[in-house]
């Protein structure tokens, strides 16, 4: 009888290690096939980053702005019709498009990624006041967010509280006093934005 529960025991033993060999497993498959997905647009994120800001800039920050857009899903479609993985509205699409008559469909990732990029370093012209370039990449992302305007307000809000606007953490402190700007969807995103950037460079 003693020997019975021992071979049971010892059989249980076996089956749960395989179980949780196999869970290990098909966790590191589900990883790999993460890695895969994620990893699938970077080519494309490292070409327009490159046309657009040049080679000295991280082309990562472009692929963590997608990721806090979309998820990187090329299907989504946001509730006021903003597309792709760069979430473009298609009046501004249109505009850019306009201007690069070679860009495809919005739909297409890598013009909705070219298109995206292109209009950040619109925005990034922009902002030529920021006090540095890490900085600068804060305001670039708050306004393709939000639009010029409310950043624009923000600064000003800043300085009249003398308060120094070229810094973003300033326009944070402004922030619930601006009207006309839903400013935590704003903020979130910025910061989100740099969560998913340290994620990307720790890997």
């Amino acid at each position: 009888m003693h020997r019975i529960a021992l071979l049971i025991a010892l059989c249980a033993s076996v089956a749960g290690a395989q179980e949780r060999s196999t869970t290990t497993l098909s966790r590191a498959a589900q990883a790999r096939a993460n890695a895969k997905h994620t990893a699938r647009f970077d080519p494309t994120f490292k070409k327009y980053s490159k046309r657009y800001f040049g080679v000295a800039f991280d082309w990562q920050r472009f692929k963590a702005q997608a990721m806090a857009e979309s998820n990187l899903d090329t299907a989504a479609v946001s509730v006021v019709g903003a597309r792709g993985l760069m979430q473009l509205m298609p009046s501004t699409y249109a505009a850019i498009q306009s201007a690069r008559a070679d860009f495809g469909h919005i739909n297409d990732p890598e013009w909705n990624i070219a298109a995206g990029i292109m209009h950040d370093r619109y925005l990034w012209k922009k902002w030529t006041t920021a006090a540095s370039d890490s900085e600068r990449v804060h305001f670039m992302f708050g306004s393709y967010n939000a639009g010029e305007g409310p950043i624009t307000r923000a600064a000003a809000a800043a300085r009249a509280r003398q308060l120094e606007p070229s810094v973003w953490s300033s326009i944070e402190a402004v922030a619930p006093d601006i009207p006309r700007w839903r400013y935590r969807e704003t903020l979130g995103y910025v910061k989100k934005i740099e969560s998913n950037y340290s994620k990307i460079r720790a890997k």
